[in-house]
C-alpha cells in the first residue's frame, strides 16, 4: 500500500498510540504537526518521514497535504482546530478523519457536506472511542427496533483514566451546560440533566448523568431517532459537583480558573499507561422505545478507550485508503454498519 496517510497532531498521546500500532495494519503514516522539534523526534524514533505545519498556515497546511489521500487528524480540541484542517482537505482533495467526541463539530461537518460531495471526498468524524462503539449500538438497536422515537445511550470507563488532551477539551467545555436531542433538534439544558442507574453488567448498575456526547449529532444523522439523550458514569459526588457548576458557570468560566486548571492538566496528566489500558474496560449501554412504549436494551463491552480509539481509527484509515468510503459527510456505523465495532474487539452482550 502506497504511503497516503497523514497523522496531525502526532506528538499526542493517542496519537503516539496510533504510531505504535500502525505496522499492525500495514500502514506507515507520515507524521505531522505545528511543533518540529517534537514530530521530527518521533519520526526518527520510530523511522518515519514528517511534515511541519501550523492549522492557521493555509499554504503550509495545503504543502503538508500534498500527494496524501487520508489526513488523520488527532488534534485537539478539535472545536479550534478541525475547521482549519477540514477546509484544506476541501482545497487538497483529502479524506477527512478525526478522532473528536464534540457535537459541535460533527454538526459542523455536515454543513460541509455539500462541498465534500462536490470534491468526491469524505468527512467522516468520530472515528474512535468517541463515537464508534455508541454509534454502532444505536444502529444496533434501531435495526431491533426500527420505529423507536427514542434512543438513550450511556458509556463508563472501567479502571481507565484519561489523556491530557481529554482534560483539556473537558475544561475548555466546563460551564458549557448539558444538550439532548428533541424532536429532532438539539436542545440546551442544565449540566447533569437528568440522572439515571444503569446496568452496564446484568448485576451491577452505575450512576450515570447527561453530557454533551457526539452521539446527539452522529446517532441521529446514523438512525434518524429523534429524541435522544447521552449518559456517562460518574460518580454519585461527580454527578453533585456537574449539577452545582450549573449556578457557578461564570466562575468555571472566568480566566484566571481555566488558566489554573489547564496548568494543573499540563504538570499532571499524561494518560493511562500500558498496564492500566490492557487491564480497562470501556462499557456501553443502550436503550429504544417506540411510540407504543415498547423498549429494546443491549450491552457492548469493548477494550479501554484510548487502545480502542487507536484500533478504530486505523482499521477506518485503512478501509477508506482501499476504497471503501463514500463521499459527504458520513459516520462510522452509517457507512460501515452495527458490527463495525467488532472489529477493533468489541462484544455484544
Amino acid at each position: 500500500m502506497n504511503v497516503t496517510f497523514l497523522l496531525y497532531g502526532a506528538n499526542g498521546y493517542t496519537a503516539t498510540l496510533i504510531i505504535e500500532r500502525a505496522a499492525h495494519f500495514g500502514l506507515t503514516p507520515i507524521l505531522a504537526g505545528r511543533n518540529e522539534a517534537k514530530v521530527k523526534a518521533l519520526a526518527i524514533q520510530y523511522g518515519l518521514k514528517y511534515r511541519v505545519a501550523d492549522l492557521h498556515d493555509a499554504q503550509a497546511l495545503d504543502t503538508a497535504l500534498a500527494n496524501v489521500d487520508v489526513v488523520l487528524h488527532c488534534a485537539g480540541p478539535f472545536s479550534k482546530t478541525a475547521l482549519p484542517m477540514q477546509v484544506a482537505c476541501l482545497r487538497t482533495r483529502t479524506h477527512y478523519l478525526d478522532i473528536t467526541g464534540e457535537v459541535p463539530v460533527f454538526e459542523q461537518g455536515k454543513v460541509l457536506n455539500q462541498q465534500d460531495t462536490e470534491k468526491n471526498i469524505m468527512l467522516m468524524s468520530g472515528v474512535g472511542f468517541d463515537v464508534v462503539p455508541t454509534d454502532c449500538m444505536a444502529l444496533h438497536l434501531k435495526n431491533k427496533l426500527p420505529d423507536a422515537t427514542h434512543l438513550q445511550l450511556a458509556f463508563a470507563n472501567d479502571g481507565g483514566s484519561v489523556s491530557r488532551g481529554t482534560a483539556l477539551t473537558a475544561v475548555e467545555n466546563l460551564g458549557g451546560g448539558g444538550t439532548i436531542r428533541e424532536n429532532g433538534h438539539l436542545k440546551s439544558v442544565p449540566n447533569a440533566y437528568k440522572t439515571q442507574e444503569v446496568a452496564f453488567e446484568p448485576d451491577k448498575t452505575r450512576s450515570c448523568a447527561t453530557i454533551p456526547w457526539g452521539d446527539l449529532s452522529t446517532a441521529f444523522h446514523t438512525t434518524g431517532i429523534p429524541n435522544i439523550e447521552t449518559y456517562m458514569a460518574m460518580p454519585p459526588s461527580t454527578i453533585r459537583i456537574a449539577k452545582l457548576g450549573n449556578y457557578l458557570s461564570w466562575l468555571v468560566k472566568s480566566k484566571w480558573v481555566q488558566s489554573f486548571l489547564v496548568n494543573r492538566i499540563n504538570k499532571t496528566i499524561t494518560g493511562p499507561d500500558e498496564t492500566t489500558r490492557q487491564r480497562a474496560r470501556s462499557l456501553v449501554w443502550g436503550r429504544v422505545t417506540n411510540a407504543a412504549g415498547k423498549s429494546v436494551e443491549a450491552r457492548l463491552t469493548c477494550p479501554e478507550g484510548y487502545t480502542l480509539t487507536a484500533e478504530m481509527a486505523l482499521i477506518i484509515t485503512k478501509k477508506v485508503l482501499e476504497g471503501h468510503w463514500k463521499a459527504g459527510f458520513q459516520t462510522p456505523a452509517g457507512l460501515y454498519g452495527e458490527d463495525l465495532v467488532l472489529e477493533g474487539g468489541g462484544k455484544f452482550v
